[in-house]
């Protein structure tokens, strides 16, 4: 039975780097794939006159990565970029959870909650409460992604770990979540930096060997409900 998938990413580029794989594959199965981005990913870097191009730019980026996956035109709720925190969690949680209810997604991808970026942080937390269990729930799979640069760069503790749990084979999905990803270009780095594409492609190699495949995309599980 084909299903709506739900990616709650913090900025544009978050979803590619975390599951731009899995994305392109569910559209491949026929799923439909939505993707929600609480920021802009570009108020806080400076250069107010410059400030419009660079959010214009940052959303039709988002735009064509979408389009290169499968995914449907993305929802910006346009809180303010690594700023998060100066909002309430209780107006976080209920913008995204009119989206969500829109929606009605049966599988929801998010950011782990110990990631570095405070809006990561905030953002994981605003989908397990705008998901929490009550009767007639229609969201049955909730899983956290990695972003490089964010989720291995906070603290060493081990209750901060991203434990990743399910896998996801990109055999054939691998070379459309780096074309995705280039339509990012200006947000990529340099070898060794965590997000280059040399760094990109390490992870996913890392993560495919330890499963038996060339590449993948982990996932810790948070929530599955398996109805009877």
């Amino acid at each position: 039975m084909l299903k709506k998938v739900l990616i709650v990413a913090a900025h544009p580029d978050d979803e590619i780097l975390g599951c731009g794989g899995a994305m392109a594959l569910h559209s491949d199965k026929g799923d439909k794939v939505h993707v929600i981005f609480m920021t802009n990913g570009t108020t806080s870097r400076g250069a107010k006159n410059r400030l419009l191009d660079e959010i214009n730019q940052r959303k039709q980026s988002a735009l064509d990565a979408c389009n290169i996956v499968g995914a449907q035109h993305p929802i910006f709720l346009d809180f303010p970029d690594n700023q998060m925190d100066a909002c309430s969690m209780l107006e976080i949680t209920q913008r995204l959870e009119d989206v969500i209810n829109r929606i009605e997604p049966e599988i929801i991808y998010t950011h782990h909650s110990k990631d570095l970026n405070i809006d990561h942080q905030l953002t994981h937390q605003a989908v397990m409460t705008a998901c929490r269990p009550q009767p007639n729930n229609f969201v049955y799979e909730i899983y956290s992604f990695e972003v490089l640069s964010s989720t291995g760069w906070g603290s060493s503790a081990v209750d901060n770990a991203f434990v990743p749990n399910t896998f996801i084979d990109l055999n054939k999905t691998w070379e459309r979540k780096m074309k995705a990803l280039h339509c990012y270009e200006y947000e990529l780095r340099n070898f060794p930096h965590a997000r280059s594409c040399k760094g990109v492609e390490a992870l996913a190699i890392y993560r495919g060997v330890s499963i038996g495949v060339r590449h993948a995309e982990a996932f810790q599980l948070e929530r599955r409900l398996i109805k009877t």
